[in-house]
């Protein structure tokens, strides 16, 4: 890819037009961001709720399985279910709010999504539970690929910076919030509900996300709508489905010879899913992921780090929530307020993060970091002196560092990985940015978590938990390799 061609990508935005009346068809004008604070409070809210879900079940698995009576398997299938289909549909939704619309698609998936919460929150036994869960995570792939692209194709210069800032910010406070909410619903067991509770508390919340969408959230898509890639999107689902439910399921299911066909055939699937978009890249038709948006370095290198630090950070979350839960015997509000320094931490490091960005540009996120690697390691070494004897106190320095650093590196990332791409492309931009980081958090539950579950039985619960801490700092440490490479200067 030349120069030229690289900078054809990043200057083939849509066509100037005015901002209109929120809830009309509007094009982006570079002069006259057209989304206001509540409008971008209105999408940040349409961000939460599918990240929040994705770990808000971490600490209700044990009250599922008391009163459903699912078994190890059909838990694995409620987290990774609804992992799945949001990873797999989530390019898809990016295309559709280019092509249709993206205020209509977020509409529609915030409709959905409260529905299949309710749904969730009234099934009848386990199996009716992982449906309305794929249900909900093929909602939430409709509505959160509209947030970056909405943010991105109706802001400009420090607005958008804000805008993506505040993006990360809430997409890290969802993901730690996701379990703290969780563990005081079910400990407060509202009308006898329970676990139920994590569920039914998304309706009014998307009730409310949908009158302020239609009064707030502008119209925008892309000047060039190109058509579904079909073959893309069957490759991709194809590709996704068969690394991620084996990774998922195996452990739970016993490893049984399907797992090992599905890892086996992934990467052939991966490589015919990626021949067949560069064929219709080079033929001038539009792919559903274009090979030749990789050409842009920020893009290509900040994905390259969202992987390994997604892995694990979504690795964390459900091993501090099982290790807390049941090897310190923990209760659920217990192992949630556990996680409350990071989330706090988390949001005050995003809120520095802009003005840090202007002084030290991408720097900023190898600083960051290192002060994860330090929080992680902190928490290691209390582990290994204090367990099972472990308080909220000895907790707290590891996980308040933590999170402080993860939330310089998220939000500044988010933002390198889209700020060269071109505003009609937002939606696939988002898209790709989305699954790969929603992929790597399922990856993260399924690699560090069948190890601290593997190892748990034999080495105990504590020295299984200083293991996989470790391999986290591994992962840590090869973002920190990559954040040197990342591009210093960030728009």
């Amino acid at each position: 890819m030349t120069e030229t061609q690289i900078s054809t990508i990043r200057t083939r935005t849509a066509t100037p037009g005015a901002a209109k009346t929120p809830g009309r068809t509007q094009t982006h004008t570079s002069s006259g961001p057209a989304l206001s604070p509540l409008g971008l409070f209105t999408v940040l809210l349409g961000a939460a709720l599918p990240l929040i879900d994705f770990f808000i079940v971490n600490v209700a698995l044990p009250t599922m399985d008391h009163d459903l009576h699912a078994g190890p398997a059909v838990l694995e299938l409620v987290v990774a279910g609804y992992g799945v289909a949001y990873a797999v549909l989530l390019v898809l939704g990016g295309r559709l709010g280019d092509t249709f619309g993206r205020r209509r698609l977020f509409l529609a998936g915030m409709a959905a999504f409260g529905l299949t919460s309710l749904a969730c929150g009234l099934a009848p036994d386990a199996w009716s539970l992982v449906g309305a869960r794929v249900a909900q995570g093929a909602s939430a792939a409709l509505m959160l690929p509209q947030v970056l692209a909405t943010i991105h194709s109706s802001t400009s210069g420090s607005r958008r910076a804000r805008a993506l800032s505040m993006y990360g910010a809430t997409a890290g406070l969802s993901m730690v919030a996701g379990q703290i909410l969780g563990g005081v619903l079910v400990a407060a067991d509202i009308a006898g509900t329970g676990w139920r509770a994590v569920f039914l508390v998304n309706v009014p919340v998307a009730l409310l996300g949908l009158v302020l969408a239609v009064r707030t959230v502008p119209e925008t898509r892309s000047e060039r709508p190109a058509p579904v890639d079909v073959p893309g999107t069957v490759l991709l689902a194809l590709s996704l489905i068969t690394l991620m439910v084996p990774l998922t399921e195996g452990r739970a299911a016993g490893w049984p010879l399907w797992t090992w066909l599905g890892l086996g055939a992934f990467p052939f699937v991966a490589a015919a899913f990626y021949v067949v978009e560069r064929r219709r890249d080079r033929a001038g038709h539009t792919p559903l992921l274009p090979p030749s948006l990789f050409a842009l370095p920020g893009l290509r290198r900040g994905l390259a780090m969202v992987v390994p630090f997604s892995i694990g950070f979504g690795g964390f979350m459900f091993v501090i929530a099982v290790a807390l839960q049941q090897g310190l015997r923990y209760g659920p509000v217990e192992a949630g307020l556990a996680l409350a320094p990071m989330a706090t931490t988390f949001f005050v490091a995003s809120l520095m993060g802009p003005r840090l960005v202007g002084r030290y540009g991408s720097r900023v996120v190898t600083a960051g970091g290192l002060i994860q690697a330090v929080g992680i390691a902190l928490l290691t070494v209390a582990v290994w002196r204090d367990w099972p004897d472990l308080s909220l106190a000895g907790l707290l320095p590891g996980v308040a560092l933590a999170g402080f650093g993860q939330g310089l590196q998220l939000p500044v990332l988010i933002r390198i990985v889209l700020a060269d791409v071109p505003s009609e492309r937002a939606g696939v931009g988002s898209g790709v940015m989305v699954t790969t980081q929603q992929s790597a958090l399922a990856l993260g539950v399924a690699t560090l978590g069948t190890l601290f579950l593997s190892l748990g039985p034999s080495a105990g619960m504590g020295d299984a938990l200083v293991i996989t801490l470790a391999a986290q700092l591994g992962a840590i440490a090869l973002t920190l390799l990559m954040s040197l490479r990342l591009p210093r200067k960030v728009s």
